[in-house]
């Protein structure tokens, strides 16, 4: 029976995952996290653990313990984007990884981790996960940084896994994000503004290029998520950094009009200007590359934005159900 350990085991995209594994029958998970976050009871409590670690005591267990473990998916991270504290971002995002990363070298534990689209930065640079291009990569945050100071320094490493994978995920939307408060994704926001007040509002648009709603995005349903890192633990295909989007860029208008017809309303949308303190950051187009992933022979479709509003929608957010 496989051993696997889950980094992030009570968050977002690490407790879907949780779930997935649990329920094969052929796998015993073990669980990393801070626990003792009330908000996120919910992401893990209906599951009954082979093992749960604290992740301040996870290391020195690894150190222990890696030779019995046969695989690592590492999720666990500082994911609020506007976090400015750089010793807290290095600590959890680079140092803890490249410890991570060391200790699965060793002992030759294959290793899947999370990397981000926010690395791209504004997207002058396009959005192709080549090795060459992850050099350049220009991110707008502390946050985006720490992902790209870790995908650097993986790709520097004369040393590796026997199998790695980092996943650099675009906007992920999908059940258990109920604890990411304001850091939940754009369709979380959309339904709850929508049911408290019947309409929506988003931002206008500064560019005459772009007319106001259409600022796109590349999201991605969590569901197509955990397919693609059942795919890359099952297979083990080349040893790369992959983009992990839909390949598809989607407006805000359309995510809007989607949420409103998964809830069977009018649609009513009104348009806001975009706050100065981040217009002159803010990203109007998002979408991955996914040729590389594809060449691996992972060829099942992603939901589209409308297929994975609607199941969201009506199968978790009205119904305050976890995957």
């Amino acid at each position: 029976m496989a051993r696997v350990v889950i980094t992030g085991a009570a968050g977002f995209i690490g407790s879907c995952l949780v779930h997935y594994f649990s329920n094969q029958h052929h796998h015993e998970v073990i669980e990393v996290d801070d626990f003792q976050r009330p908000e996120k009871n919910l992401n893990f409590e209906p599951f009954t653990p082979y093992r749960r670690i604290q992740r301040k005591d996870f290391i020195d267990w690894f150190r222990r313990e890696a030779d019995s473990v046969d695989f690592v998916i590492h999720m666990g991270a500082r994911t609020n984007t506007t976090e400015q504290n750089l010793h807290l971002l290095n600590e959890l995002n680079v140092f803890f990884s490249q410890e991570l990363w060391n200790l699965c070298t060793q002992h030759a534990v294959p290793m899947i981790y999370a990397s981000s689209a926010a690395t791209y930065g504004n997207g002058a640079l396009g959005y192709s996960d080549d090795h060459q291009r992850v050099f350049s990569l220009v991110p707008m945050n502390p946050y985006g940084q720490s992902k790209q100071d870790f995908d650097i320094w993986v790709l520097k490493q004369q040393k590796s896994p026997p199998f790695w994978a980092g996943l650099k995920f675009f906007n992920v939307y999908g059940p258990n994000e109920y604890h990411k408060g304001r850091m939940a994704s754009v369709v979380f926001q959309a339904y709850h503004q929508i049911k408290k007040n019947g309409s929506i509002q988003l931002f206008r648009s500064h560019r005459p290029d772009i007319a106001d709603g259409y600022q796109s995005r590349d999201f991605i349903y969590i569901k197509d998520i955990v397919k693609v890192i059942e795919f890359l633990f099952e297979q083990k295909p080349e040893s790369a950094i992959y983009n992990l989007g839909s390949g598809v860029a989607n407006p805000f208008y359309a995510l809007a009009t989607a949420t409103f017809d998964a809830l069977r309303l009018p649609h009513n949308i009104a348009f806001i200007d975009t706050p100065e303190d981040i217009r002159s950051n803010y990203q109007y187009y998002t979408c991955a590359e996914m040729g590389k992933l594809r060449k691996t022979g992972y060829l099942t479709p992603f939901h589209t934005l409308q297929e994975g509003v609607f199941d969201y929608v009506q199968q978790y957010l009205s119904k305050d159900s976890y995957l």
